[in-house]
């Protein structure tokens, strides 16, 4: 890792706030709202996935609701990229691609306009966290039906003690997966 790239997770480490026994006791939360509300973090992490954007070539940005979408945008304006939202069923108008994934306790769904990705397009995915990987998973899935390409998944913080990794190995296809911080 680069001097430049230490001082950047240094940085956003330091603006990242626990919130112990959130939401529920035993949890101990990452709140990134601090990063958010600091101009100078909020452009590093900006810069940081718009440059893995442009390594991994991609040609459009996905964004997971809610908090990926508050990364993604601003990285789709900075990369020069279209942003595209993957949102929870029943939020888009129109016609939608659907992918159901398994939570920890039931199911749930998320959607995308399948107009706004293309054949031959290369995405990247991008969200706050990994941790289970079950909504990236369906994200990527989403992306190969509306017929694109992956370019990878980049996460601002990775939670490694948790799954998300492993799970999401077999799906990427040898695509990357980035995460600026591993907690």
């Amino acid at each position: 890792m680069t001097a430049e790239a230490q001082d950047t997770t240094a940085l956003l480490l330091s603006r990242i706030r626990d919130v112990p026994d959130y939401p529920k006791p035993g949890v101990l939360f990452k709140d990134i709202t601090p990063l958010l509300a600091d101009p100078e973090a909020f452009t590093a992490l900006t810069d940081s996935l718009a440059a893995l954007c442009v390594t991994h070539g991609a040609t459009k940005i996905v964004g997971l609701e809610a908090r990926g979408f508050i990364l993604a945008a601003p990285v789709a304006v900075r990369a020069g990229l279209g942003f595209v939202p993957v949102r929870k069923a029943g939020k888009l108008p129109g016609a939608t691609l659907k992918q159901a994934y398994e939570l920890e306790y039931g199911t749930a769904e998320i959607e995308v306009h399948a107009e706004d990705l293309a054949d031959g397009e290369r995405v990247m995915v991008i969200d706050d966290v990994l941790a289970t990987g079950g909504t990236a998973e369906a994200s990527i899935e989403l992306i190969r039906r509306a017929g694109a390409g992956v370019a990878g998944v980049a996460v601002l913080m990775e939670l490694g003690f948790l799954p998300g990794r492993a799970r999401l190995e077999p799906a990427l296809r040898g695509a990357p997966l980035e995460a600026l911080i591993t907690v």
